[in-house]
């Protein structure tokens, strides 16, 4: 008898594409010291996790037996139809001057993530080319390259994306060949993550407009993800990029009741332009053929009882206080250092740090090793940057003030602060 060899294993060229992502090394790091104060994990608030009022709505949910066996069934691909149609009600009222959107223009997903994925599934081919912010949404730029396609990084700076510095950028692309292959500009228009910038309506317009006059060669859409929109603590709302797209064939809108209710429940939706709805539902349905039916029919429930907006106002208080102790502590402890700046943004879940031009804030730089012997964790500003296009700017971190009590928020600043002055 002769062995049989075993045939080694190759990844697919996705997979290969897919690998290296910083996510897992963070975590781990994590895991590994498990005492540390994680400033670094973009989680919402243990503690106003909506439970009551998940248990409301799940009682009367389940009240009548019909409802409650539809909900156990299979649903549809593009989302539960009652609640397709208070996200329309909610997005008109939220942006009175939109373009007209129709109910077949909106689909459900399993978080903000979902349609994402959906979305750069059918817009992108192997190098494409999507351009983002520098510094941007990390796990988006993982999301390009798991699909063979490349991002590149254009200036941004306190106000977001910087519309001249697009357009040098698709001008660049232009003179290199490379413009048919620009297929979307990524915008997180809303204290976005990681700098927590939020985008002036000016510069949305600008946005959009540049995308519209530079579809030389094929649509260039513009993927505006709207994930922290709801969490606002200070000034007045602004309307979405959609408002600025009067033909309604440009922008493409990403939300999640994630970060404004649960993300436990994992509810997002897309507003597509119409050329979009045909192919994304395919996509959705050789996926899942319907995000999970249960969690569509119980955040409908949710918004019918008039649950979501007591909650909203709750989390709002308790991520404002939090912010404000972020920025309480780095005044208190960050200001004494030369060379480093903040972000004070007015939303979201994070707060943005530059340091000295000289110290690298990476993985394998002096920083990351004196603040996890501190006992603290940040995210290194370096995994947000594109890898082409604005140089990536190592001397820099994220902060997310989400998880942690006002009382660790401050402890984890301290001790930032003094892994800078022993890193520098």
């Amino acid at each position: 008898m002769t062995a049989t060899a075993t045939a080694e294993y190759l990844p697919s060229q996705r997979a290969r594409w897919a690998g290296g992502q910083p996510i897992s090394q963070l975590m781990a790091h994590a895991l590994q010291n498990p005492d540390l104060i994680s400033l670094a994990v973009g989680f919402v608030d243990q503690e106003t996790l909506p439970a009551s009022a998940a248990a409301a709505a799940w009682s009367s949910l389940f009240q009548d037996p019909h409802t409650a066996a539809a909900a156990l069934q299979y649903g549809t691909t593009p989302g539960h139809l009652p609640l397709r149609e208070q996200l329309l009600a909610r997005t008109r009222h939220a942006d009175a001057a939109d373009p007209p959107l129709a109910l077949e223009q909106i689909v459900v997903t399993a978080g903000s993530n979902q349609l994402l994925q959906l979305v750069s599934e059918s817009l992108l081919d192997p190098g494409d080319i999507v351009l983002c912010a520098a510094p941007t949404y990390f796990v988006y730029l993982g999301l390009v390259a798991g699909l063979g396609a490349r991002a590149v990084g254009v200036a941004s700076d306190a106000a977001g994306m910087i519309p001249d510095a697009l357009e040098e950028t698709l001008a660049r692309c232009q003179r290199h060949g490379d413009l048919p292959r620009v297929k979307a500009v990524y915008l997180v228009p809303y204290f976005d993550n990681p700098a927590a910038t939020t985008v002036p309506a000016p510069r949305r317009a600008a946005i959009v407009e540049l995308a519209k006059r530079w579809s030389k060669h094929g649509r260039i859409h513009v993927i505006s993800d709207e994930a922290y929109r709801e969490l606002r603590y200070a000034g007045e709302d602004l309307p979405s990029p959609r408002v600025w797209d009067e033909e309604g064939d440009t922008v493409i809108v990403a939300g999640s009741f994630s970060k404004s209710f649960s993300p436990g429940i994992r509810v997002g939706w897309g507003l597509l332009p119409r050329h979009l709805i045909g192919p994304v539902n395919d996509q959705k349905g050789n996926a899942d053929f319907g995000s999970p039916n249960l969690n569509q029919y119980l955040m409908a429930r949710v918004l019918e009882l008039g649950l979501w907006e007591p909650h909203l106002a709750r989390i709002r208080s308790s991520y404002s206080e939090k912010l404000k102790a972020m920025l309480a502590a780095a005044d208190l402890h960050l200001a004494r250092l030369p060379g480093v700046e903040w972000h004070r943004p007015q939303g979201g879940l994070y707060v943005w740090v530059r340091l000295p031009g000289g110290l690298d804030a990476g993985l394998d730089g002096p920083l990351f090793d004196a603040a996890v012997r501190e006992g603290v964790l940040y995210v290194p500003g370096e995994y947000c940057y594109p890898a082409a296009g604005e140089p990536v700017q190592r001397n820099s971190l994220r902060l997310s003030f989400g998880v942690q009590s006002c009382a660790k928020i401050r402890e984890g600043v301290e001790k930032l602060a003094r892994a800078l002055r022993a890193a520098g």
